[in-house]
């Protein structure tokens, strides 16, 4: 795992290996699971999915959530420069370890902890615009009827600071009571309590 968070400015034996193999994996893992998921989806749709679940934002958010840059072996340039809060930097490293990860436990434990990473994205995926988030959607929908822009507030956080779990509310003025969301950061929560947000206005299903 030390080599998976060894970027190429601190050592000549770094983590750029582990990131090629762990992309790999990581956009196999999304591909099969939106195969799945969305069984009359065409392959544009597909492969616009997947693009926005393994992009290189998602994966820093991830990174971020876990704290991941204040474990990074970075070299004294990029340290000073604040290498360890770049979304390039904490992408490529989140890739390095779900390599790590596969080769010191297999596939089907990569294959866990890249879903369970990536469960607030996926409860957000919808076929309706595979173009927009949900808390956009949301936003768009309460705007067209001239209401109040959602609120969300963060209720709760759980779990050690390498492992937190954001548990949020989405309060809509349509909607009697709050949805509810949570992921591995603010953003994915959010994301998530708008898209049920979105199921309970009738808007969208949750098979979209």
């Amino acid at each position: 795992m030390v080599l998976a968070l060894t970027h190429r400015s601190f050592a000549g034996r770094n983590n750029e290996r582990l990131e090629f193999l762990g992309d790999a994996i990581l956009n196999f893992v999304a591909g099969e699971a939106l195969f799945d998921r969305f069984p009359l989806a065409r392959e544009g749709q597909l492969s616009r999915l997947r693009a926005r679940l393994v992009k290189g934002e998602t994966l820093a958010v991830l990174a971020r959530g876990f704290d991941l840059g204040d474990y990074l072996r970075l070299g004294s340039g990029e340290l000073k420069s604040g290498g360890f809060r770049r979304e390039s930097i904490l992408a490529d490293a989140l890739e390095a370890l779900i390599g790590a990860i596969y080769l010191d436990a297999g596939m089907e434990v990569a294959r866990e902890r890249v879903l369970a990473w990536l469960a607030g994205e996926f409860e957000g995926l919808t076929l309706v615009d595979t173009n927009k988030d949900p808390k956009t959607r949301l936003q768009e929908f309460l705007q067209s009827r001239g209401c109040e822009l959602p609120r969300y507030e963060v209720v709760d956080i759980q779990g050690e600071p390498h492992c937190r779990t954001f548990f949020v509310e989405c309060e809509v003025v349509l909607l009697n009571e709050k949805s509810r969301g949570q992921g591995v950061s603010r953003r994915i929560a959010e994301q998530v309590a708008a898209a049920a947000a979105l199921i309970a206005l009738g808007v969208e299903n949750g098979n979209d």
